[in-house]
Parts: structure tokens; sequence; C-alpha cells
């Protein structure tokens, strides 16, 4: 490569290369202005000298290596560099302080990804005058510094991401002069962060994300033209009542996961072209302003206001041209009833009103929305049956249904389950592409659903919805009279509760076909008849739950079916056999006589091991999750990775 003195673009990149950089022979090739070595296996440091010789060089690229070492000083001098990208390597130390720099052309700088640490240099900002983008993301910086007078700061700047650091103390204010009022994207989440620096002023930026910090107080006024704007996951604790009159161009506002108390103020609806407002998980009381119902509609897409102390009634006045797609007012005070007008919803796709005092009936007057995916009604006062007039009523696209602990009574409708064709969707036929259930904003972000459900007997937050992932819940309401057969077609179903109900009859036969059921809960019924043989088949059935019935007959022998807990058959008169108790203590007395139990000299170590097994998983794992928010987030976590694979071709 010496001798190549004309070559002036080199791409070595996504090869397996190792060993370190061959700077020697690179600066043979003077003319060289494009070099690219990213996703390799390249080590060792990047030299401090020679690449003055590299006269023409404009892009370089190194990320995704195992570089290690400081970053030297003479590549942010170079006279000509405009493209520095760094990124995935591990990079450590401090980044040095810069000066006499301002002729330097750079214009893209990424060091993201790396081992960074210390203050970052505030020299960065006011000496490399032609800077747009600058990634310093998911390193070890510590501080932002302040200034002592107001600085003469980069005016090109439109992207500084300092995201996934350990940055703590106050925003700089001379932070929000960046840009020279045309600052577009200003990054700042997943650190350590509690206050902005006073005097401040947020103007000029269109994309504000502040998250995962710790920042207190009242939220802060964004800049009218800043279209989105996360607040969410800090300790601020109060909405200015005229937050409104700064958000004429807002798009997205989360303030989710904080303290605010108060009521939601009026002057929201200023908005007029929200498409997400989520204000979840607060301490916010009153009612839902009437006009963020009937004014905002018309663009807004997402409105979770779940887990507050909001109450009160919902608005009967949602237009005609509404275009809500997500609706969360889970866990609020609410009553009345569900109002009439979001039928002109016709685009929702996920109806979230559980756990409030809502009375009604089952929503059938929702034909319209027929891209419904998610219907939660849990914990209310919703009565009646759940069989539509005319079964005029098709949610096929519908994946989670929560109607449990309600006043619903009557026969499980047939029909009514025979519209749930995903349910019916193996997705295992090549080609099955996996989705997350979301919602795209104007800005190119997603807003992820999530949804909280009770599976395996544990309430856990569902942070990501995918398209596989399928469940019903109708416990603890009034269904009578046997289960459908026709619930054995949902062959895709993950988790299934139907208990504390009155049903009757025996477990159907087609529930056999439930390959990918992993939590099944019929127990509190008045079910009768034997336990399938087929269940022992259902290989993926980690939680299973039939006491409190009046099942009868040997429980079939599999290991499948004898690695649960007696606590899962029990309440049964006539069932026995393992892992009950041994047979001759449970047999019904008509049947013949059980050969005489084992000495006591003998051990039966399959119920040892059985019992040793199950004390240590339910104390390694089960304990944990009832009483840790962080291994409840890591239990969620690991049902997404697992149905991922299960279902990833």
């Amino acid at each position: 490569m010496a001798n190549l003195t004309q070559l002036f673009h080199l791409d070595f990149s996504y090869n397996h290369f190792s060993g370190p950089i061959p700077t020697l022979r690179l600066y043979m090739s003077r003319n060289l202005s494009y070099l690219n070595l990213s996703s390799n296996d390249l080590t060792g440091g990047i030299s401090s000298t020679g690449w003055e010789q590299l006269s023409n060089l404009r892009y370089v690229v190194l990320s995704y290596n195992l570089l290690n070492g400081s970053i030297p000083r003479s590549l942010f001098l170079h006279p000509t560099l405009e493209t520095l990208l760094l990124s995935n390597n591990q990079f450590e130390n401090q980044l040095p302080e810069l000066s006499n720099v301002s002729s330097s052309a750079l214009s893209d700088l990424d060091l993201s990804g790396n081992r960074l640490e210390g203050p970052v240099p505030i020299s960065i900002f006011f000496e490399l005058r032609n800077l747009e983008t600058l990634d310093l993301s998911s390193n070890k910086f510590s501080r932002l510094r302040l200034a002592s007078s107001k600085p003469r700061v980069i005016p090109n700047l439109t992207n500084l991401d300092l995201s996934n650091n350990q940055i703590s103390g106050e925003v700089p204010n001379w932070i929000w002069e960046v840009g020279s009022g045309q600052f577009y994207a200003l990054n700042l989440s997943h650190n350590l962060l509690e206050s902005l620096q006073e005097p401040y002023s947020i103007s000029g930026i269109g994309l504000l994300d502040l998250h995962s910090n710790q920042l207190r107080g009242s939220i802060p006024y964004m800049s009218p033209n800043t279209s989105y704007v996360d607040y969410s996951n800090n300790n601020f604790t109060s909405i200015p009542a005229d937050i409104g009159n700064f958000m004429s161009e807002t798009a997205f506002l989360s303030a989710a996961n904080n303290c605010l108390t108060g009521i939601i103020p009026e002057s929201v609806c200023k908005a007029n072209y929200f498409q997400v407002l989520d204000l979840s998980n607060n301490d916010l009381s009153g009612a839902i302003p009437t006009c963020l119902i009937t004014k905002s509609s018309r663009t807004l897409g997402v409105l979770n206001l779940a887990r507050n102390h909001l109450n009160g009634t919902l608005s009967d006045t949602i237009p005609g041209n509404c275009g809500l797609q997500i609706l969360d007012i889970n866990g609020n005070q609410l009553e009345g009833m569900v109002p009439k007008s979001l039928v002109n919803c016709n685009m929702l796709q996920v109806l979230n009103i559980g756990n409030n005092q809502i009375s009604d009936k089952f929503p059938c007057w929702l034909k319209n929305a027929s891209g419904l995916q998610v219907l939660v009604l849990r914990s209310n006062k919703f009565s009646g049956n759940i069989s539509c007039p005319r079964n005029n009523v098709s949610w096929t696209k519908l994946q989670i249904v929560d109607l449990g602990s309600n006043n619903f009574s009557g026969r499980l409708s047939q029909k009514w389950l025979l519209t749930l064709e995903e349910m019916m969707d193996a997705k295992t036929e090549s080609g099955f592409e996996l989705k997350h259930l979301r919602y795209a904003t104007r800005s190119s972000r997603f807003y992820e659903v999530t949804v909280s459900l009770t599976i395996k007997g544990l309430e856990i937050m569902l942070q990501k919805i995918t398209n596989i992932f399928t469940s019903i819940d109708l416990s603890s309401n009034n269904f009578e009279e046997q289960i459908p057969e026709e619930m054995g077609r949902f062959v895709s179903l993950y988790a299934l509760n139907l208990s504390h109900n009155a049903l009757t009859g025996s477990i159907p036969s087609s529930f056999g076909n439930l390959k990918h059921i992993e939590s099944l809960d019929l127990s509190t019924n008045n079910l009768s008849g034997k336990i399938l043989a087929q269940l022992a088949s259902l290989n993926f059935l980690s939680v299973l739950n039939l006491s409190n019935n009046n099942l009868v007959g040997k429980i079939p022998t599999s290991t499948q079916l004898q690695s649960f807990s007696p606590t899962s058959y029990e309440g049964n008169k006539g069932l026995y056999g393992p892992p009950l108790t041994n047979e001759s203590q449970t047999r019904p007395s008509e049947l013949p006589p059980s050969p005489p139990p084992a000495s006591s000299d003998e051990i039966d170590w399959f119920f040892i091991a059985m019992s040793i097994g199950f004390a240590v998983g339910f104390g390694a794992v089960v304990s944990p999750l009832m009483f840790s928010v962080q291994v409840n987030k890591w239990y969620n976590d690991l049902i997404y990775k697992f149905i991922y694979r299960r279902f990833r071709l």
C-alpha cells in the first residue's frame, strides 16, 4: 500500500482485520481524503503524529473496533478533516482541552460509546467553530463546566448528544445559546443532572430530551418552536399554569414518571399540533380538561394519563375527525360511562381504561375501530354479557384482552371469540416480521406503547408489545356455562386466565392445540371431568392453576404436569396422583386399593428433588420479583427476549 501514492479513497469496513492501524503505510498515500476502517477488530491506539502528512484528508471513520488509549489532540487540529467518527471503541481518559483551532474544518464529530471520562472540555463548544454535529453519548463524562461569563459558542452546531453519561449538577445556561437560535436537537438524557442554571431561556431548539435525570422543581418552559419535549423520569413536582403559552408548535410532550401534583392546566389546549401527550405515573388530580379532548383530537394520536388521581367523567364531546390511536387512562378514579363519541376514533389501536370506577356495558359500539389491538377494561364496574347484537363487531387484530375483575356475566360468546383472528395466527410461517406496537411522530421518533398485565400471578409492565404477544384475561367475573371449544383455536395465545368465574363442564379437548401458551389459570370455577392428557404436551407451559374446581381422576403422568406445585391442583376432591400426594392417600374409595406404601426406610428421591427445586426456584426467582422494581423490569425484558428468540425466523 506504500506504493499507492495516488490513492484517495480507502474503505476496508465490515471485515475481520485485526491488529493496530498501519499508520506508516497510510502516511505514504498523501492524496488520501477518505479513510474507513470501521467494523473490524483493530486494536491498539491512534498515533499522535503523522496525520498532518495527509494534507487532503477529509473523512476518517474508525468506529466499531477495539481501539483504546487516549484520542490524540492532533486529530482535532487537522486543517482539512471534516468528519471524525470514533464511536464504539474503548478510548479512555479525558479529552484534551483545545486552543487555537478556530480554523479547524471539523463539522461532524462522533466519540460515542467509549470510556471517556472527566469533565466535558468546554473548549469543544467554543473553538471548533465549524462543528455541526457532536455526539459524546454513552461515555463516563461527569460534568459540564459552567462559564463565568457569556461565552462565544459554536454558531453552526445543530445536534448535540451528551446522553448516557454520568454528568451531574447543573445544566449550564450557556448551552441554550449553542447554534445561535438554530439548534435542532439537544439530548441530555440518562445523566445525573439536578437543575438548570439560572437564568436560562430555552429558545430555538426543535428537539429537547432531558428524560431520566434527577431534575426537580417546576417543569421548564420550552421554546414555542420546540416540537419534541421529553421531561420523563425526573423529580419534577409541578406544571406551570401558563405552560401552554410556550407550546404553540409542540407535537410531543412527555412528563411521565415524575412527582407532578395539582391539576392539568387548561392552557395545554393551546398546543394545536399535539400528537403525543404523556403525563402518566404522577400524582395529578382533578378532572381531565374537556378542551384537551375536543380541541386537540384532530392531531392528537396518543393520550396517556394513566396512574394518576384524576377524577370526574370523560367528556363525551370527541369530534368526528378524532385521530386518537392510543388512549390510556388506566389507574385513576374516573366514573360514569365510556363516552359514546369514542366511536369517532376509527384509528384506535389501544383502549386502556382499567382500574377506575366506570359503570357501563361491553363497548360493542366500538365496531368501527377495526384496528383495535389492546382492550383493557380491568377492575371497573362493567356488567352484562360480552356478546354483541347481530355480531357486528370484528376486532380481528385484537391481541390483548383484559376484562378481569368486573361484573360481566352470561356465557362466553362463541361468535365474538371467532372474530379474534390475530390469536388464531400461529405466526410461524416463513417471512413473519416481528414488530412493536408504537406510534410514529412527525419528528420520525416512536412512542412505545406500554401496558400493565397480570401474567403468571405477577403484575408486570410490558415495556414493548410485539405482534407475537397475545393474552386473554376474563378472571373474577360471573361468566358461566361451558368454556367454548373455539378457544382452542387461539394457537398463538401466550396467557389465558379464566379463574374466579362460574364456568362448568370439562376442560375443552381443543386446549391441547395451545402450543405456545405459557400461563393457564382455570382456578376457582365449577369445572368437572378429568384433566386432559393433551395438556402434558404443552411444552412452554410454565404456570398452571386448576385448583378449586370439581376435577376428578388421576393427574396425567408427564414431566410437564408433575413439575407444578401441588397448589396447582388442590381443592379438587376427586383428583389424585403426583404431585398432590401418593396415590393411596387421595384415590377415591370406589377405586381398587393401591399397592402397599413404601417402607419408611425407602426414600422417594423424585419428590425430594421436586421439593428442593420448587423451593430454590421460588426463592431465587419469584420472591425477588415481588419485592424489587429493578428485578421486575429485568423479568419484563427477559420475557420479551424469550418471546423474540422463540419466534424469530
